[in-house]
């Protein structure tokens, strides 16, 4: 079987926020062993050049853009500036996301403000700018970062839930209006994964880190918290031809924790 001509993402190019560590790295990598272009997007400037460098030492085609997603102009020039640099887009994985695990009575209104803006300000802000790119070219494909908090209630993360419950019903509506221009939007919903988010929520509830991952596993059927490569396999089928006729819907990866 040609799996080059089944995934079809040879020479397509892809999108990642929040590219520089954990999940969008995995993915960042992902993408290019498929043999994607990669523009990676990030706020920290030093750790995503870093990345880009290292993925093109690979013979990877790869480029860094910095760019604060919660802002309008910065998204608005990105896009430009990837469109200009690799002539397209082709999948776009809105990724970025921070977390604080407080209630509401806890969280101030600058916690508030940050983890929604980031995570579904983010997303909302970046395609606004990237879909016109992609349909002028014949459409393409969004995947937008969910979680498993988007789909029940969570512990000391009001915010978190809500933001994520946000990307859950944005991706069906993104799904609904853009399918007309060969769009298709989808989101992946993560289980607890070893990442630098997911560590940094031990430290804020003043866990040690092992402990904490461990205690993460605890009632999974599959016995483990999950790792980026897990998430990155989702989005990679759910940008590829393997996914063609799939849109609007949610892809549950959480070694079963909501099963």
């Amino acid at each position: 079987m040609d799996y080059e001509k089944l995934l079809g993402l040879k020479d397509k190019v892809v999108v990642i926020t929040g590219a520089a560590s954990g999940i969008g790295l995995a993915t960042a990598e992902l993408f290019a062993e498929a043999g994607a272009q990669v523009a990676i997007i990030d706020i920290n400037k030093e750790k995503g050049t870093a990345v880009a460098a290292s993925m093109n030492d690979k013979g990877w085609k790869t480029g860094f853009f910095k760019c604060d997603v919660t802002s309008s102009a910065e998204c608005e020039a990105v896009a430009k500036q990837i469109e200009q640099e690799f002539g397209r887009i082709d999948v776009l994985f809105n990724n970025a996301g921070v977390i604080r695990r407080k209630t509401v009575v806890d969280h101030t209104e600058e916690d508030w403000d940050i983890v929604l803006n980031v995570s579904l300000k983010g997303a909302f802000l970046l395609s606004k700018f990237v879909i016109p790119i992609m349909a002028k070219n014949g459409g393409g494909s969004i995947v937008n970062t969910g979680s498993g908090w988007g789909l029940k209630g969570g512990d000391l993360a009001a915010s978190y839930c809500a933001a994520k419950a946000g990307v859950v019903n944005l991706t069906k509506a993104m799904a609904i209006d853009h399918g007309k221009e060969n769009i298709r939007v989808n989101c992946i919903c993560p289980g607890d994964t070893d990442t630098p988010l997911l560590r940094d929520e031990a430290k804020q509830l003043q866990h040690e880190e092992e402990s904490f991952l461990k205690s993460s596993a605890v009632g999974r059927p599959l016995e483990r918290i999950g790792t980026p490569s897990d998430i990155a396999k989702g989005v990679l089928f759910l940008s590829s031809d393997m996914a063609s006729w799939v849109t609007g819907t949610v892809l549950t990866v959480d070694g079963g924790g909501l099963a």
